[in-house]
């Protein structure tokens, strides 16, 4: 059975149903004493903790928990304020598992909300999972839908290594449809959102709604896309991707992060090494510029990948097979 939830909702209901289920949860941060983890309070103060105003304290204090048996879940609110705790995200809790030949465990979920594209300015609208995918040890998920963020959190928390858990702001308050119970999404699986026939449209988080619009968009002129979401970049699921190149012959990838630090970069190659001869067209990528987005919407809007600029790059792939008829 399933009903409609905010996206929100199913992350929170995900993690309530782990927090039940196995003691040794715990979650921590900065903002989970407030109103939105409400529901919370039932599992006490031993099990949810207000940490320092510092982002190091509160990975610093998840990491020694894993490293005892816990399983802590940590709130860092912006993905923006993971950046001052890097080296423990990427240099030390991802790194215990290998460097002890498998004798210590970190089962840590850090969750962060990314790419605030709203007027928020340069320092709360990154996409910074681009410089993290490709770091040993860590496994990175992007979530977008209501289903997804609940399947992809419970599987988070069961995860015996790190997990960094990024949602997109502008999702939160999005509805959608929401299985009842215990509910997990396997990582390194992609989902088809749309099936189609003449271009495959790889998206990931916020954009994958951006891409869904611009598919109906271009089917009413007689193009139909296929919509692929990873849902994790890391372990990635460059198979359906390719998959589906095979069948359609043509690619555009859409990013809300800069150019040069994207998941679509990534993808771009992989299929160039192992896909090359299925494509009738060169790899288009539609992400953000590589600029700090300004304090202002028309800006804001000019950097970021749109509807528009989907639908654009789908008719460019699209043209090339048109005019080599």
């Amino acid at each position: 059975m399933t009903r409609e939830l905010p996206y929100v909702a199913a992350m929170n209901e995900a993690l309530h149903l782990e927090m039940t289920r196995d003691e040794d949860v715990l979650l921590i941060g900065q903002t989970v004493g407030e109103e939105h983890y409400e529901s919370f309070k039932e599992f006490g103060s031993a099990r949810v903790r207000v940490t320092p105003i510092s982002e190091t304290a509160e990975i610093g204090m998840a990491t020694g928990a894993a490293l005892a048996g816990k399983r802590p879940v940590v709130d860092a609110t912006m993905a923006e304020f993971l950046l001052v705790a890097m080296g423990q995200v990427v240099n030390e809790a991802n790194r215990v598992h290998y460097m002890t030949g498998g004798q210590l465990r970190a089962p840590i979920v850090i969750k962060a909300g990314y790419g605030f594209a709203a007027g928020w300015a340069g320092q709360h609208t990154s996409a910074p999972y681009g410089m993290v995918m490709g770091v040993p040890g860590l496994k990175v998920a992007l979530p977008s839908t209501p289903a997804d963020a609940k399947g992809l959190m419970a599987t988070a928390v069961r995860d015996d290594n790190p997990v960094l858990y990024l949602h997109h702001f502008l999702l939160l308050l999005e509805r959608g449809p929401v299985p009842e119970g215990e509910y997990l999404v396997p990582f390194g699986v992609a989902d088809i959102k749309r099936p189609g026939s003449d271009v495959t449209v790889v998206a990931t988080g916020w954009t994958v709604h951006r891409a869904l619009a611009a598919a109906e968009r271009l089917s009413d002129e007689g193009i139909d896309v296929e919509v692929i979401d990873p849902r994790t970049i890391a372990p990635l699921d460059v198979e359906t991707i390719l998959a589906s190149v095979a069948r359609t012959g043509r690619l555009v990838l859409v990013d809300q992060a800069t150019r040069h630090a994207s998941v679509s970069a990534v993808i771009a190659g992989e299929v160039a090494e192992h896909g090359l001869s299925s494509l009738r067209a060169p790899v288009v990528q539609v992400t953000a510029l590589d600029t700090t987005l300004a304090y202002s919407q028309p800006m804001e809007e000019y950097v970021l990948p749109d509807e528009g600029k989907i639908a654009a790059a789908v008719r460019q792939v699209a043209g090339v097979k048109a005019g080599a008829m």
